[in-house]
């Protein structure tokens, strides 16, 4: 008797110095998103938030409206593990690993079956294991949707509309140099920019429909035009320290919640979008539905050639891209 006493001392002891088998369970994870409430990126924080804390212990604080700054600055902070986990444009990582540009690579989806198709499969699987050498765990693709074109200068119906147009761009290389090409002249800035649109600081900007509505950017900008020239994706992720010191069953239940989270963010963005334009119209906002898209096209079919895409992996990134759309196409 004296023997199983002093084990089951010894037990307590060890349970209270090394803890209890769930012992991340209970804690508490910082999520950041650039953007406010009732938008895109918070749709699908909150939804993962909602997810998680009713399967588990845990409890998701998300920090949102830019309280931690730019999206540049949130991956940062994750990366040191301040903050664990992120809702992130895709742009913004390609300082950090540039093979992420392939996603953003000009007219590469025709529709958003395509990118469920690829960002699903083994090339998305592909990238998401890329980031790991910047010491992110990719978890998932939620999305921004397919960016379109607004300016306060003149309507743009051809690419020969942009020429001059001082424009806002990501935080990244590739749409700088994207709208390079077409004519325009980029400003990287981060978000939001609603007062210098309306200070005239920049003439124009692109995104999704949900952004141009649910920061009333129509106030501010008065022609769109539907280019739909870039695929925009969110990249959900984690510190991959932090998550590869999780037990198993929580990795599990963490990346199983944020891909649920991702898809259910991705219908709701298409659910909405035929009302995001239709309110933008009773706006007041000039729009072109139908650009000369092939006039966009031209401008930047060398861009693949151009020092962003020079790297040896982003090189093999893109293939494995380009293959897996004229796979599923049946080229």
């Amino acid at each position: 008797m004296k023997i199983w006493a002093k084990r089951l001392v010894l037990l307590c002891v060890g349970l209270l110095v090394f803890g209890l088998p769930q012992a991340w369970a209970g804690s508490t994870i910082k999520l950041g998103v650039v953007t406010k409430p009732g938008s895109a990126q918070n749709v699908c924080a909150e939804k993962f938030k909602e997810l998680l804390e009713a399967r588990s212990d845990y409890q998701v604080k998300i920090y949102h409206s830019a309280s931690l700054g730019t999206e540049t600055q949130i991956l940062q902070q994750i990366q040191m593990n301040t903050v664990q986990m992120g809702v992130i444009t895709a742009g913004p990582f390609d300082v950090f690993v540039p093979e992420v540009r392939v996603i953003n690579y000009p007219f590469l989806f025709a529709n958003a079956q395509e990118v469920d198709q690829i960002l699903d499969g083994p090339a998305g699987r592909k990238l998401l294991k890329a980031l790991e050498k910047a010491r992110f765990k990719g978890l998932a693709f939620s999305e921004n949707g397919f960016r379109h074109l607004t300016n306060n200068v003149r309507p743009v119906h051809t690419v020969d509309d942009v020429k001059g147009i001082k424009i806002r761009v990501m935080e990244s290389a590739l749409h700088k140099e994207l709208w390079r090409l077409l004519g325009a002249n980029p400003t990287p800035m981060g978000w939001p920019i609603y007062t210098e649109l309306q200070q005239g600081t920049i003439d124009a900007q692109e995104n999704p429909l949900w952004v141009i509505w649910t920061y009333k950017l129509y106030e501010v900008q008065k022609y769109l035009s539907l280019t739909g020239h870039v695929y925009s994706a969110h990249i959900d992720v984690a510190n991959l320290d932090w998550f590869n010191g999780l037990p198993p069953k929580d990795r599990e239940l963490i990346q199983r919640c944020m891909q649920e989270a991702a898809v259910y963010q991705r219908k709701w963005n298409r659910d909405n979008e035929a009302d995001f334009l239709s309110k933008l119209k009773a706006a007041g906002m000039v729009v072109d539905e139908h650009p000369d898209l092939a006039t966009f096209r031209a401008k930047v079919a060398d861009i693949r050639n151009l020092d962003i895409y020079s790297g040896k992996d982003i090189q093999a990134m893109l293939q494995t891209f380009m293959e897996a759309v004229s796979h599923i196409r049946g080229q």
